[in-house]
């Protein structure tokens, strides 16, 4: 007996923080339940290489998405940083209100600069990364790093230490939803 043929569609997917909405092809919206969108985010953020992954989740026929990852793509991060300068990198867990993430700070100062002050920098950016995510959901802590919000604060508090040209979180993932 043959079996009767099932026709692909294009299902409309709204990606709930940066208000876009996005076509996906699958027989049913259930099908789509529990894949990963990529979006590129460089045009709408005015060049910085980067991209933001969701999780789709269906419920009554409908898809929701949530943030679960940011990223800053690394021909962006080779493009900023100069000769002459260093850089400093971290990567930790931290704890919000609904997740547990992993956040990778990428800082680069102007100049050469000595390993005490690389290490302070990087000590000064984890306490203040912690203080700034215990109080705040996973996705509000995505959208900040996208308004830049976070990234400024920080470059002004560790502007004491020493001053740097750029200070950027390179990736924010939810390592797990609580």
């Amino acid at each position: 007996m043959a079996q009767a043929k099932r026709k692909k569609r294009m299902f409309n997917v709204e990606l709930s923080l940066i208000k876009k909405i996005t076509q996906l092809i699958g027989y049913e919206p259930k099908d789509l339940d529990g894949r990963n969108i990529s979006y590129d985010l460089t045009r709408m953020l005015k060049g910085k290489g980067s991209t933001l992954r969701f999780k789709l989740k269906v419920e009554n026929g409908k898809g929701t998405t949530k943030a679960d990852q940011f990223k800053i793509m690394s021909y962006y991060l080779k493009r900023i940083a100069r000769k002459g300068t260093d850089y400093v990198e971290d990567s930790f867990t931290i704890d919000s209100t609904d997740s547990e993430l992993r956040i990778k700070p990428i800082l680069i100062t102007r100049r050469k600069v000595s390993r005490a002050v690389k290490k302070t920098l990087r000590e000064d950016t984890k306490k203040e990364l912690i203080e700034w995510a215990k109080d705040k959901d996973s996705q509000t802590l995505i959208g900040e790093i996208l308004k830049n919000k976070i990234q400024k604060e920080l470059s002004l508090k560790l502007k004491k230490v020493y001053p740097l040209s750029v200070c950027e979180i390179r990736m924010l993932e939810v390592k797990k939803f609580k």
